[in-house]
């Protein structure tokens, strides 16, 4: 599977963005797709994920009632609408995917995933 990320972009304290993970090669209903960032001099952490396979999302708590998480079965593409975004959500976003066992439940463990996309820059700043 390939993934594209895209959406990022310079952002004002307390605006919002959307990023679109774009998949190909494979249809997402049997993957968990996970969202992650990493900001300079930082390790890659986990911000969301969403698991077809079980209906289930997670997210950090860093971004729990700012952040939402979705998918577009039509056109295959994970969403990660980002709102009241803060200087420290600036990192560079990854999207990432598995393939999974139904049941599946989202997890952020970065380790799970094996297909990543490239990143897009997301910086809050006023």
């Amino acid at each position: 599977v390939q993934l594209q990320a895209s959406g990022g972009g310079l952002v004002q304290p307390g605006g919002s963005l959307r990023l679109s993970c774009a998949a190909s090669g494979a249809i997402l209903d049997y993957y968990a797709i996970g969202w992650f960032r990493q900001a300079p001099g930082k390790e890659r952490e986990g911000v969301s994920s969403l698991s077809s396979s079980s209906g289930t999302t997670a997210y950090a708590d860093s971004v729990k009632g700012r952040f939402t998480i979705s998918r577009d079965r039509a056109k295959n593409t994970v969403y990660l609408q980002m709102n009241s975004l803060k200087p420290e959500d600036t990192a560079v976003y990854y999207c990432a995917a598995v393939l999974v066992a139904p049941g599946f439940r989202a997890t952020m463990s970065l380790t799970k995933y094996n297909y990543w996309g490239q990143g897009t820059q997301v910086t809050v700043s006023s």
